[in-house]
């Protein structure tokens, strides 16, 4: 173990870095993105922090800053070692101070909800990993989300997400390894998904639908392109929309775990009935 008086610095992270991101999350059990990292970094890169001690990654957090009213916080981990001396708090409030007085939010380990609270958070409602096994057929009536418009994907995001996010959407929508389906109607964009390739198989996020048997389609197609791989999609409660867990079960999914989506602020004004499939859990 490290002396305490070992020298402690957090500081802000550069894109060569972010691996360890991915490094840790892996190790902490919770599959992320094989492609995510440059889209996140993206969204906003001063809002990416690694804490050194004596030197060595210590900690990281991400506070992704999306516009001047709200942000989000995730990716916070602290190396096993170096728990419980105090440096995941420094590292927290480093994040912290770069998002001001913004509204935060954050998916959190149900565990933890309570030392969340004690950070200013307060609990909105439940998020609900679901697991199955990727296969099927791509329905009629689907597009590939590269044939839409950009500014309609921008604008239908916009209704879901508490912000605007076009920049980090140019490069979502377009990850290596990834697929991206929309539904079309005499009135433009009726929803959209992704599917993207993760270090144990596939992430669905977001999945975003006017209603059910959009969302039932556009899932359809994301599943398809998974075909013999282990496909997770996150999805709301359902105080948020009743319909969303339902419908991955449709998939013969399996609950994994749960965490607690808490804002410091209140709860954002969202379509939360479009909502079937959060885009991720580490961004919001």
């Amino acid at each position: 173990m490290m002396p305490t008086d070992a020298p402690f610095t957090v500081r802000r992270m550069r894109a060569d870095e972010l691996g360890l991101i991915r490094a840790w999350a892996t190790q902490e059990g919770w599959n992320p993105g094989v492609h995510d990292a440059a889209a996140f970094y993206a969204a906003d890169p001063q809002g990416f922090f690694v804490a050194e001690l004596a030197g060595d990654p210590a900690a990281c957090i991400s506070c992704v800053a999306y516009d001047d009213e709200f942000g989000f916080l995730g990716q916070y981990i602290v190396r096993p070692d170096a728990r419980g001396r105090g440096y995941g708090v420094r590292t927290w409030a480093a994040g912290m101070a770069h998002l001001g007085i913004r509204n935060v939010g954050l998916d959190g380990v149900l565990d933890q909800q309570a030392n969340y609270e004690r950070s200013g958070f307060r609990f909105a409602h439940q998020h609900i990993r679901h697991e199955g096994d990727g296969g099927g057929s791509v329905p009629s009536g689907v597009v590939p989300l590269s044939t839409v418009p950009f500014d309609q994907v921008v604008a239908y995001d916009r209704t879901c997400f508490p912000a605007e996010r076009p920049v980090f959407l140019r490069r979502w929508v377009t990850l290596p390894d990834s697929a991206a389906f929309g539904v079309v109607g005499d009135g433009g964009l009726r929803g959209y998904g992704v599917i993207r390739r993760s270090v144990d198989g596939h992430k669905v996020g977001p999945l975003f639908a006017d209603d059910r048997p959009v969302a039932e389609r556009l899932l359809q197609a994301l599943w398809a392109t998974a075909s013999g791989s282990r496909v997770c999609i996150d999805v709301p409660d359902a105080t948020t929309n009743p319909m969303a867990e339902g419908l991955a079960r449709m998939f013969g999914t399996r609950e994994l775990f749960r965490t607690a989506r808490m804002y410091t602020r209140g709860i954002p004004a969202v379509a939360s009935s479009r909502v079937f499939g959060i885009t991720t859990m580490e961004l919001g």
